[in-house]
């Protein structure tokens, strides 16, 4: 299973991340653990200066904007 989180505030943008990683993940069958998180040291920590932003296992994958449908199908 995939770890993955999406750091941001909670914005309408970070939600929206957070649904269109589940739904693509879903309909490519690949079980993830989606984790929000809004702590901004730990956002910090991955060296993230805007939001939303993406960490598949402990890796940054994007950040800066809503990644679009290729790029998350990308990720698996």
């Amino acid at each position: 299973m995939k770890e993955v989180k999406v750091l941001g505030s909670g914005c309408n943008k970070c939600i929206k991340t957070a649904e269109l990683i589940k739904n693509i993940a879903a309909d490519n069958e690949v079980p993830v653990n989606i984790v929000k998180e809004s702590n901004v040291e730990i956002i910090m920590q991955y060296g993230v200066l805007s939001t939303p932003a993406v960490v598949i296992d402990e890796v940054l994958v994007h950040s800066g904007s809503i990644p679009d449908k290729k790029k998350i199908q990308s990720w698996f």
